[in-house]
């Protein structure tokens, strides 16, 4: 999508604070004992609430209102009767559509007590998450986001998943220019134009390559290969002349 109006970036904008106060009201009330279902119930009642509608639900008949991956898990993780526990790594990525325009958003979180090394990791990842925000520019190249992104793991030890990337996204939860990597990629020459709409949300990991099916019962969650801790932070950004905008912040 590219934004080609004040009518359309308020739009925008409205359903992505709706994202981005799911997602925060699901962190807030995330507790060893409670299960990723109750967990989900919450973000649902927030999109219910303000009238919008689960994007992968309405995309991909995907069976919770929001994805929940724990652990070993780096990605669509489906609700249910997993019970968190103490020390669990939890992702929580709310995708939503309302008046017809999408936003999508996620972040990491430990339930106490916090393990350090995974602590410095969930620190870590919001950080390279806005290090790619800020290599955002209408007229700059998509490839600078993902070499961004890849200096700045390279620099402090970690890897990035690279089959997992940032997405166009606005008139549908993945729209034009397609799939964008949040890794160095040679081959990515494309040019960011302005008003283009899209996420920007890497994946990093200690030690983590790609991501595959968790199992053959399960089509949709995905784990890390080889077995590593991971984490994901996702916003959804207008590229312009003067940079990002973020649309998916509760306030």
């Amino acid at each position: 999508m590219t934004i080609t109006s004040e009518e359309e970036l308020e739009r925008l904008k409205a359903i992505g604070r709706i994202c981005a106060i799911a997602r925060d009201r699901m962190a807030e009330a995330l507790e060893p004992g409670m299960t990723t279902q109750e967990l989900d119930d919450i973000g649902r009642k927030v999109l219910d609430d303000h009238g919008a509608r689960s994007a992968p639900q309405v995309t991909y008949d995907f069976p919770g209102a929001t994805c929940i991956s724990v652990n070993e898990e780096v990605a669509h993780g489906i609700p249910g009767q997993r019970v968190i526990g103490p020390g669990d790594l939890v992702n929580i990525d709310v995708s939503a559509e309302k008046d017809g325009i999408f936003a999508d958003t996620g972040a990491s979180y430990i339930v106490p007590p916090a393990n350090r090394r995974i602590e410095r990791l969930c620190r870590d990842g919001k950080k390279a998450m806005w290090t790619g925000i800020r290599a955002v520019k209408a007229g700059g190249r998509l490839a600078e986001i993902g070499e961004a992104i890849g200096r700045f793991a390279g620099t402090n030890g970690y890897t990035l998943l690279r089959n997992l990337a940032s997405h166009g996204i606005g008139y549908g939860l993945h729209d034009e220019p397609g799939e964008i990597p949040t890794w160095p990629d040679r081959s990515e020459r494309r040019r960011i134009g302005d008003g283009l709409v899209f996420t920007v949300e890497p994946f990093l990991s200690l030690g983590g390559q790609m991501a595959e099916e968790k199992s053959l019962n399960d089509p949709w969650t995905l784990v890390s290969v080889p077995a590593a801790p991971c984490v994901q932070y996702e916003h959804t950004v207008v590229a312009t002349r003067r940079g990002a905008v973020v649309v998916t912040l509760a306030a």
